[in-house]
């Protein structure tokens, strides 16, 4: 299997998951190798991005307004200031299933290649991951001039007694600096009854802290959730979703880098409101949405319209659609922006 990769400025270290696994037995030192090399690109592009050196006319071309144009409308961000990120953080805690499928991630090779395709597709910005499955598209060339978005906390596993007790198992700040990322994700849920809550609200305020102190930034993704039954499940009520944005923007000693990384709520319009709690930029989750992608398209669509809502991160709806139709799904969610 060759995954179909976007177009990059270098060779990739393995063309191939076969290469990848040779590569990460014989050579792991690629990864880091690949790391440094990688074309970076700022968080956000916007409107008035400056023409690329690959799209730049130079002084031995004929300079004719056709040209002009073109490269200005190569340069041009497709969704200026918006993001559109794909998410593949959920193996790392264990989360493996989509819909009734209990396995579904479980596959790495798959998931690359469903991965690589999502990051070809224009409009994508870029990835959120753990550490092993960007390594593994780093060494496959896929994070050309892409956003990278590492998962910072893994350690509340999927159904376990201490899965609010939400340790930091993923990349540390200094761990995104030094490969050269863009950008950090945290995990923040609370529920009242459980003692596991503070130790993470605790861990995420000085996780937010340091990644401030290194100008990176982080993305909060807050629930207040309860057990029902055993298992854990997030209040997308319009009062709860408020709450814990609440909560979220007022952790550490600055917002300054604070980003959030909401979901819509179970009724679509009190979303607005519920966007006024905090100054923040916001992007959307996709969450659990079943069958029914046309009625979450509807929802994202509508609350990207709200001042604070710059972008989309999805993951599983994307990546295994019903339809089985990868580029499709991806290229209509970017199309929402």
């Amino acid at each position: 299997m060759t995954p179909a990769r976007p177009t990059a400025s270098a060779t990739p270290a393995a063309p191939s998951v076969r290469d990848l696994v040779r590569l990460r037995a014989e050579r792991p030192e690629a990864i880091a190798e690949a790391a440094a090399r990688r074309k970076r690109r700022p968080l956000l592009r916007t409107a008035d991005t400056a023409v690329t050196a690959d799209t730049a006319v130079t002084a031995d071309t004929a300079v004719t307004a056709e040209t002009a144009e073109t490269a200005s409308d190569r340069a041009r961000p497709p969704h200026p200031g918006r993001l559109m990120i794909i998410a593949a953080d959920h193996p790392a805690r264990g989360a493996l299933a989509v819909g009734d499928r209990a396995l579904a991630m479980a596959n790495r090779s798959e998931l690359l290649q469903r991965l690589c395709l999502a990051l070809s597709r224009p409009g994508v910005d870029g990835v959120l991951a753990s550490a092993d499955v960007l390594d593994d598209l780093l060494l496959l060339g896929a994070l050309e001039d892409k956003v990278v978005m590492g998962s910072m906390n893994r350690g509340g596993l999927a159904g376990a007694a201490f899965e609010l007790d939400d340790r930091f198992t993923g990349h540390r700040p200094e761990d995104l600096v030094r490969h050269g990322f863009d950008a950090g994700k945290l995990l923040l849920r609370i529920d009242h009854d459980d003692p596991g809550s503070l130790d993470t609200l605790h861990a995420a305020a000085r996780t937010v802290d340091a990644m401030a102190a290194h100008r990176l930034p982080v993305f909060v993704e807050p629930f207040l959730c309860r057990r029902v039954d055993g298992r854990l499940r997030n209040d997308l009520g319009a009062a709860a979703v408020t709450t814990s944005i609440a909560i979220a923007s007022g952790l550490a000693g600055t917002s300054a880098y604070t980003w959030l990384k909401v979901p819509v709520t179970e009724d679509p319009d009190d979303m607005a409101q519920v966007m006024e709690t905090s100054t923040l930029p916001a992007v959307l989750l996709g969450g659990e949405v079943g069958d029914d992608l046309d009625g979450a398209y509807g929802k994202w669509r509508e609350a990207l319209r709200l001042p604070t809502v710059r972008g989309l991160v999805v993951g599983r709806s994307l990546l295994y659609p019903v339809d089985g139709d990868v580029a499709g799904a991806v290229d209509t969610a970017v199309s929402l922006l």
